[in-house]
C-alpha cells in the first residue's frame, strides 16, 4: 500500500491517473511504474513546487512504495 514519504501516512486520495494527494501534509505524489517519481508540495493558490530535491535527492530519480 501506497505511503507518503513526508509524513509516511496512508491518507491519500487520487487526483489524477498515477497522482496521489496526501491529506496529512499536503503533497501531491507522481507514480511510475510502481514507484514516486516526483513529489510536489500545493501552494495556497493552488500552484505546485517541486520537492524533488528533498525526497529524490542523491541521483535517485524514484522512491519504492
Amino acid at each position: 500500500m501506497l505511503r507518503c514519504p513526508n509524513c509516511n501516512t496512508h491518507d491519500l486520495g487520487r487526483v489524477g491517473t498515477n497522482q496521489f494527494y496526501c491529506w496529512g501534509c499536503f503533497i501531491e505524489l507522481c507514480v511510475s511504474e510502481g514507484k514516486i517519481s516526483s513529489v510536489f508540495q500545493v501552494e495556497e493558490d493552488g500552484t505546485l513546487s517541486s520537492l524533488d530535491d528533498l525526497f529524490l535527492s542523491g541521483g535517485q530519480d524514484s522512491l519504492t512504495m
